[in-house]
């Protein structure tokens, strides 16, 4: 073997050790990575499965201070009570009512507003986009007093049209849209103009089917935020008929205390409908996610 093979051989070599090194560097750190993942998500889904265990526990074996992952005696008396003494139907039907109204005017209105900002041009265009903009800085929660004092003097309180208006306010949804809009090409509406389409006509047959997935997904988080939403369904609702499942779980009580598993039992049955709808599009909800983050970032 020649001087220069050999150094070859020598620089493969030190080549090979120095990948192997970095592989196994990776290894142990895609290994610590795993288990730190792992840990947390243990310690983030454990709630879960204790409240799901309790609920299936009796209430004798609920209050026991002894700790128990596991029931020793499995029953559903919980989930039966709730369904069958409680309005949970009732709360149902206006969880339904109320979170598809808030999902469809709150697309609605968003994207023919975002339309309208992106492709037309109006007095008071910049200034309308800079309000939108500008209400980032203003929690929901400090408006709920405002919210309140109008409803009630419309008389729209303790009915569905009071509790839907006040959750219409979603900035995020219309600038999502209007960066969207915005990169659609000139040319589609060069188009459709040469045609003599209007303006709907355009937004409705061109832009908005352009966006089908961003819509979707937008949707599906709205949706959910509308039927997990408490604090103004609570202010907004006294009566119990009229309160959706969120607040309505608040209901489940008994004469003789609380009631730790029926309680229990009262917020899985609430949660089930969101978790169906996040298990089954859980693709959406990510990009709904990451859209609203890269808007607020």
């Amino acid at each position: 073997m020649s001087i220069a093979e050999s150094r070859d051989a020598d620089i493969g070599a030190a080549a090979a050790s120095k990948r192997a090194r970095t592989i196994k560097t990776l290894d142990i750190g895609g290994l610590i990575l795993t288990l730190v993942t792992v840990i947390f998500a243990v310690l983030w889904a454990f709630p879960i499965y204790w409240g799901v265990v309790t609920s299936l526990k009796p209430e004798s074996q609920v209050i026991a201070k002894t700790v128990e992952f596991l029931p020793r005696t499995w029953t559903i008396d919980a989930y039966w009570h709730v369904l069958v003494n409680t309005m949970i139907g009732r709360w149902y039907l206006n969880s339904l009512v109320t979170s598809v109204a808030v999902t469809l005017l709150t697309l609605v209105i968003s994207a023919t507003t975002a339309y309208a900002l992106s492709q037309l041009r109006f007095p008071g265009r910049t200034l309308i986009w800079y309000m939108i903009l500008a209400s980032f800085m203003v929690p929901i929660a400090a408006l709920i007093v405002n919210h309140f004092i109008l409803m009630a003097q419309f008389g729209l309180i303790n009915t569905w049209i009071g509790v839907i208006l006040p959750q219409l306010i979603h900035p995020v949804v219309i600038i999502v849209y209007k960066n969207f809009f915005d990169s659609v090409p000139k040319e589609y509406r060069e188009a459709a103009k040469m045609d003599s389409a209007n303006e709907w006509r355009i937004f409705s047959r061109i832009y908005l089917p352009m966006n089908w997935g961003v819509t979707t997904a937008l949707a599906i988080v709205t949706f959910i935020g509308a039927w997990n939403n408490f604090l103004w369904p609570f202010l907004a609702v006294s009566k119990p008929e009229m309160m959706n499942v969120a607040v309505g779980i608040t209901q489940v009580n008994d004469a003789f205390g609380v009631q730790y598993a029926r309680e229990l039992a009262g917020a899985i049955l609430a949660a089930l409908v969101v978790a169906v709808l996040y298990l089954i599009f859980q693709r959406r909800v990510t990009q709904a996610i990451m859209l609203s983050a890269g808007v607020k970032g």
